[in-house]
């Protein structure tokens, strides 16, 4: 080999030194890294132990009215449609008016039928005034005539029977003021309060008020902002019937999402804790809010049939209890009753208070 050869041989030697102390380097760089990216992972999931509580068993939702009639009637106008928002007062549908009408026309006939009655009670009244006057003058005329007949017969110049007839005459003109008396009372009381406070005409007046409140119920108005559901009875010629729902209102500002977390998730939550929801329907939108309240009982305690667990074949279930979760400012989304949903509460401040639960 030439000298030329052997120093370009020991120039390619050293170049190639350097890259065979690089690879060397990366295996033990990547077995050094190894365990502290392991330890920096396993120190995170120590320190966040228990902060999270997590649940997707969660459901949006809104309060609901449920808008029954207050009268029985037919429907005549239906002025809704489905999903429709409307504002409070707004008028949903009508029922026929006319039957209430005739009845408030009834109500202002027993109106005038009680005037009238007073007014003869009142003239019936006066008229017994004018009638214990003549009695009480008859009742003076014969017992001034008595008394001459009872001094005549003392002297002998009348007979046993004159007298007699004189002092029967007395006897009943006072009957006859008794009578005049009794009627005039009768009558007063027939008058009870005054003639404007009479019973007949209480009555009439409140038969007048109850026909005009029920002409008002036949329109049947949105008590509260909302979006009108289920109006699927809403149909014109449908009977509707009091107290029974026809149509639903949906209230869009009461929006929350109500999270059924597992009992052994409460230990460290508490109201006011911040959280964080996402909408299945929504992707990638992420909603903050926080806890508002922990439900009393747990799901099983308020069903229907609540779980009897005095038998002997009795097996532990895990409970859910129902956290309420407040959104934070507006979502950006609408809000649409019974969406599913996955929330997560951050548990890192910890009233020491067992009072905030509640």
């Amino acid at each position: 080999m030439s000298e030329a050869d052997a120093k370009v041989q020991a120039e390619q030697t050293a170049a190639a030194a350097p890259a065979r102390v690089r690879k060397r380097r990366w295996p033990l760089a990547l077995m050094l890294s190894v365990p502290l990216v392991l330890l920096a992972v396993g120190g995170y999931l120590w320190l966040a132990s228990g902060r999270y509580v997590s649940t997707d068993n969660a459901y949006v939702e809104q309060d609901m009215v449920s808008v029954a009639p207050e009268v029985n009637g037919v429907i005549r106008e239906v002025l809704v449609r489905e999903n429709q928002q409307v504002r409070r007062g707004q008028l949903l549908f009508r029922i026929d008016p006319r039957p209430f009408r005739i009845a408030l026309a009834q109500a202002e006939a027993q109106i005038a039928a009680a005037r009238v009655q007073v007014n003869q009670l009142e003239t019936r009244s006066a008229g017994t005034g004018a009638d214990i006057a003549g009695a009480q003058a008859n009742l003076v005329y014969q017992q001034r005539e008595y008394d001459r007949l009872a001094e005549l017969m003392r002297r002998g110049w009348i007979t046993r029977s004159r007298h007699d007839e004189a002092l029967h005459n007395v006897q009943e003109a006072r009957e006859r003021l008794a009578n005049a008396r009794a009627a005039s009372a009768t009558a007063q009381s027939a008058l009870l309060g005054g003639g404007g406070d009479q019973p007949a005409l209480q009555a009439a007046r409140v038969a007048r008020e109850q026909a005009l409140l029920n002409l008002a119920r036949t329109e049947v108005r949105a008590p509260a902002d909302g979006i009108v559901s289920q109006t699927s009875r809403l149909q014109v010629g449908a009977a509707v019937v009091t107290g029974v729902p026809v149509v639903t209102l949906v209230l869009g500002a009461t929006s929350y999402v109500e999270a059924n977390y597992k009992e052994t998730d409460l230990a460290n939550m508490y109201v006011g804790q911040p959280a964080e929801i996402d909408i299945d329907a929504y992707p990638g939108v992420e909603i903050s809010g926080h806890v508002a309240s922990i439900g009393a009982g747990t799901g099983a305690q308020f069903s229907v049939l609540p779980a009897q667990n005095a038998s002997g074949n009795w097996v532990k279930v895990r409970q859910r209890v129902p956290v309420r979760i407040a959104l934070d400012g507006d979502p950006g989304r609408p809000m649409i009753a019974g969406l599913s949903a996955h929330v997560t509460v951050d548990t890192r401040d910890r009233p020491q208070r067992t009072a905030a639960r509640r």
